[in-house]
C-alpha cells in the first residue's frame, strides 16, 4: 500500500482498436540520418512493392548540391554503370550519381505483438502491424559496373584476334535427352535455393506513388489509424479480464521456440533425439551411423533403457552381419526413390546392396568389381554400397569396417538363430535373382569370418564331444535297455535280429556321433545340396519312425506341441498361397521362425521330411510336374504341393487343373478353358476360370505353368 501511495495515478487514458489498416499497415525503418534531415525533405522518385514477398525498393534522390556530396566521385560511379554514351537504359541519365536505391527485408516474421499507435484528444488508438520492413542501401549497380566491364574486355578481345577465326573449325557436339522427371527429384527442385530464387524474381513489381508528410492524401489516410466507431464495438478484443490481459502482454514462450534456428533435417541433437518413440530413436541413429554394435548402440540410448525392448526395435530396422547391425536397405532408399547417379529405382538398389551385406556375412573381405559384375549397377553405386559398411585396403580389397562381435554371439543365441533364418531367406532370393551358381558362392570362411548364425565343424565336434560325455550314463542305459529287448524271446516271428560286437570304442564312438548328430541344424537353405539329409540330427530313415531318441518321443508325433504349431502354419499358408513348391515354403517358414519370440517350440528344430509329411497330412497332395529334362530347377523347386480340398466352390476347379499340370509342364489357356468347360459344364464363366489361373498359375511368354515352376 506504501509503494500505491508513491505512485498515484496521474490520469487514466481510453485505449481503442483501429482495424481500418490493421492488414495494409507497414512500418518502414530507414537509415539512420541527421536530425535535421528528414525523409519528407527528400523527393522520392519511384516506389514498389512485391506484396507476396513485402518486399519494397524505393528510389530517393540525392541532394547533390550538399556540399558534404563528392562530385567527382559521382560522376565516376555513373561512367562505370553507364559508360561514355547514355540511352534510355542508363541508370543516371544526368551522369552523375544523383539517386539511391532502399531494399527492404524483414525484421520478423510475427508482427501480432506490434502496433502503431496515435494519440488524440485524451484518447489512444492502435493499429496492428501488418509487417515491419528495415530499407538498406542497395548497391546493384555495382554489378552493372562490373558487367560493362567485362563486356569492354570481351570486345578489345575480340577486336585483337584474326579475322580468319570467323571461319571456326567445325566442333563434334554431344547431344543429351534429358530422362522424365520423378516425383520426388520434382520436390527436391522446387524446394532447391535456386528455384525459390528464381520464383521469387518472377513475382512482378507493382508500382506505388509516394505522397509525403503534409500531402492532403496522406492526411485523409491518417485518418484511418483513429477508431471509426465511438460505440466500443471494434474494441471488443480490448474488454479482457486481469488474467487475459496479463496472458496477452506475457504470453508463453512459442514464438521464442519458433525463432530458434532451424538445424538441417539429417541433424538432430541427443536431447531432441531422447524426446523421441524408441523405435524413432533406433531408426534414426542407424540410419545415420549405418553399422553399429550392440553395445554402442545400448551407450547412445541411455543406461535406462531395456535391452530386450531395444533388441526387438533394430531387428526392425538392421541387420546382423559379423555380430554387428547394419542398418536395412529399405530405410536408406525407400520406395519410390532412386539412385542419384543412376537413376535405378529403389527396388534394384535395396537388392544390390542386400547381397554386399550378405557377402560380408560369409567373409571379411570382398571386392567391388566381383560385386558390380553381379549386381549390375553402376560404380558409384557399388562404392555407395561398401562405404556403408566397410573400408578399402589397397591391393586387397573392401574390408568389413567393424571386427567380429563375437560377445553379442554368445550373449544373444535366439536373435543369432533369427538372423540366420532371415539371411537365408535373402539368400535364396538372391540366387534366384542373380542366377548365382556354385562358382560365385563364397568359400568356407576362415579364422574371424564366420558368418552370424553358423559355427565351425570343430567347434561343433568339441561341443557334440562334451555333450556326449555328459549324456554318456543315460546313453549306457538306454544301450542296456535296447540288448535287453533284442535278448527277449517276444520277437515277432519272421524277424531277423543281427547283433554286432560293440567295443568300447566303438560305444564311445557311437555316443560321440549321436551327440553329435543332435547337435547338427537342419538343412533349411533353397540351395537343395543337403536336403533331407538330417532331421533334428537323425538320419532320415529314424527321424520318419516312431524309434524314440535318448528317450525323448520324436518331434514329429502328432500329439507334439511342435507338430501342432508346424500342421497351423502349414494350414494357413496353404489356404494363401494354394500351391507351393518345398524350396518357397522352406523360405516362408524360415520367415516364419524369425517372427517368432525367442524359445518358441518350433525353434527346436524341422526337418525337410517332417515338412513333407505335415503338409500331406493337412489335405495338399504332390503334383508331380513333368520338368524339362535339361531344367535348372533344384529337386526342391521340383517339389510341387498343392492345396487339395479348400471348401470353397472352386475346389473342382482347382483339382481339373492339377491335373493338366501333372501330364504337362506348361499349358496355354485355350487348352485350360476347353478342359475346364469339358469337365465342370458349358457354364462356366472367365471369371471364374480367372480365379483359378490367379490361384494357381503364373503366366510367362503366353504360356501358363504352375506357381514356382517357371523357369526365365
Amino acid at each position: 500500500m506504501a509503494n500505491e501511495e508513491d505512485d498515484p495515478v496521474v490520469q487514466e487514458i481510453d485505449v481503442y482498436l483501429a482495424k481500418s489498416l490493421a492488414e495494409k499497415l507497414y512500418l518502414f525503418q530507414y537509415p539512420v540520418r541527421p536530425a535535421s534531415m528528414t525523409y519528407d525533405d527528400i523527393p522520392h522518385l519511384s516506389a514498389k512493392i512485391k506484396p507476396k514477398q513485402q518486399k519494397v525498393e524505393l528510389e530517393m534522390a540525392m541532394d547533390t548540391l550538399n556540399p558534404n556530396y563528392c562530385r567527382s566521385k559521382g560522376e565516376q560511379i555513373a561512367l562505370n554503370v553507364d559508360g561514355a554514351c547514355t540511352d534510355e537504359t542508363s541508370t543516371y541519365s544526368s551522369k552523375l550519381m544523383d539517386k539511391q536505391i532502399f531494399c527492404s527485408s524483414q525484421t520478423t516474421s510475427n508482427t501480432s505483438r506490434y502496433a502503431a499507435a496515435l494519440y488524440r484528444k485524451g484518447e489512444l488508438h492502435l493499429t496492428p502491424l501488418h509487417g515491419i520492413l528495415q530499407l538498406r542501401p542497395s548497391f546493384s549497380y555495382l554489378d552493372k559496373a562490373d558487367a560493362k566491364h567485362r563486356e569492354r574486355e570481351a570486345a578489345n578481345e575480340a577486336g585483337d584476334s584474326s579475322q580468319d577465326e570467323a571461319e571456326e573449325d567445325v566442333k563434334q557436339i554431344t547431344v543429351r535427352f534429358s530422362r522424365p522427371e520423378s516425383e520426388q527429384a520434382r520436390q527436391r527442385r522446387v524446394q532447391s535455393y535456386e528455384f525459390l530464387q528464381k520464383k521469387h524474381a518472377e513475382e512482378p513489381w507493382v508500382h506505388l506513388h509516394y505522397y509525403g508528410l503534409r500531402d492532403s492524401r496522406s492526411e485523409y489516410e491518417r485518418q484511418y489509424l483513429l477508431c471509426q466507431g465511438s460505440s466500443g464495438v471494434e474494441n471488443t478484443e480490448l474488454v479482457k479480464s486481469p488474467s487475459e490481459y496479463l496472458m496477452m502482454l506475457m504470453p508463453p514462450s512459442q514464438e521464442e521456440e519458433k525463432d530458434k534456428p532451424v538445424a538441417p533435417s539429417n541433424v538432430l541433437s541427443m536431447a531432441q533425439l531422447r524426446t523421441l518413440p524408441l523405435a524413432d530413436q533406433i531408426k534414426i541413429l542407424m540410419k545415420n551411423v549405418k553399422v553399429m554394435p550392440f553395445a554402442n548402440l545400448m551407450s547412445l540410448l541411455g543406461p535406462s533403457i531395456d535391452s530386450v525392448a531395444v533388441l526387438r526395435g533394430i531387428q526392425k530396422v538392421a541387420m546382423l552381419v559379423q555380430g554387428n547391425w547394419v542398418v536395412k536397405s529399405d530405410i536408406l532408399y525407400p520406395r519410390d526413390s532412386s539412385s542419384p547417379h543412376s537413376g535405378v529405382p529403389a527396388e534394384v538398389l535395396c537388392r544390390g546392396r542386400d547381397f554386399v551385406m550378405w557377402k560380408f556375412t560369409q567373409s571379411r573381405w570382398v571386392v567391388r568389381k566381383e560385386v558390380a559384375a553381379v549386381t549390375k549397377l553402376c560404380a558409384e553405386d557399388v562404392k555407395d554400397f561398401l562405404e556403408h559398411m566397410a573400408v578399402v585396403r589397397i591391393n586387397k580389397g573392401w574390408e568389413f569396417i567393424l571386427p567380429y562381435d563375437m560377445e553379442f554371439i554368445k550373449k544373444h543365441p535366439d536373435v543369432v538363430q533369427r538372423q540366420h533364418m532371415l539371411w537365408t531367406g535373402i539368400q535364396a532370393k538372391l540366387e534366384k535373382v542373380y542366377s548365382l551358381v556354385k562358382e560365385t558362392m563364397p568359400k568356407k570362411p576362415d579364422g574371424q569370418s564366420v558368418p552370424a548364425g553358423l559355427v565351425s565343424g570343430d567347434q561343433r565336434v568339441q561341443v557334440a564331444k562334451t555333450k556326449a560325455q555328459k549324456n554318456h550314463a543315460l546313453l549306457e542305459r538306454e544301450l542296456q535297455r535296447r540288448k535287453q529287448q533284442m535278448q527277449a524271446p517276444a520277437v515277432l516271428p519272421g524277424m531277423r535280429i543281427k547283433e554286432e560286437p560293440m567295443s568300447e570304442e566303438g560305444e564311445e564312438e557311437e555316443e560321440g556321433q549321436e551327440a553329435e548328430e543332435e547337435e547338427e541344424p537342419m538343412d533349411t537353405s533353397p540351395s537343395g545340396g543337403l536336403n533331407s539329409r538330417l532331421a533334428n540330427g537323425l538320419p532320415a530313415g529314424r527321424a520318419a519312425g516312431g524309434d524314440s531318441f535318448n528317450g525323448h518321443p520324436p518331434p514329429g508325433s502328432a500329439n507334439t506341441p511342435v507338430a501342432r504349431e508346424l500342421r497351423a502354419f502349414v494350414e494357413a499358408t496353404f489356404q494363401r498361397q494354394f500351391v507351393l513348391t518345398l524350396s518357397e515354403l522352406k523360405r516362408l517358414f524360415n520367415l516364419h521362425l524369425a517372427s517368432l519370440p525367442p524359445g518358441h517350440t518350433l525353434f527346436s528344430g524341422i526337418s525337410d521330411r517332417m515338412l513333407q509329411d505335415t503338409v500331406l497330412a493337412a489335405g495338399c497332395k504332390q503334383i508331380l510336374v513333368p520338368f524339362p529334362p535339361q531344367t535348372a530347377a533344384s529337386p526342391d523347386e521340383q517339389k510341387v504341393f498343392a492345396l487339395w480340398e479348400s471348401g470353397d466352390m472352386s475346389d473342382q476347379h482347382r483339382q481339373v487343373l492339377l491335373e493338366i499340370f501333372s501330364k504337362n509342364y506348361r499349358v496355354r489357356r485355350n487348352m485350360i478353358q476347353s478342359r475346364l468347360t469339358q469337365e465342370c459344364g458349358e457354364d462356366l464363366s472367365k471369371q471364374e476360370v480367372d480365379k483359378v489361373l490367379k490361384d494357381c498359375c503364373v503366366s510367362y511368354g503366353g504360356m501358363w505353368y504352375l506357381k514356382g515352376t517357371v523357369q526365365s
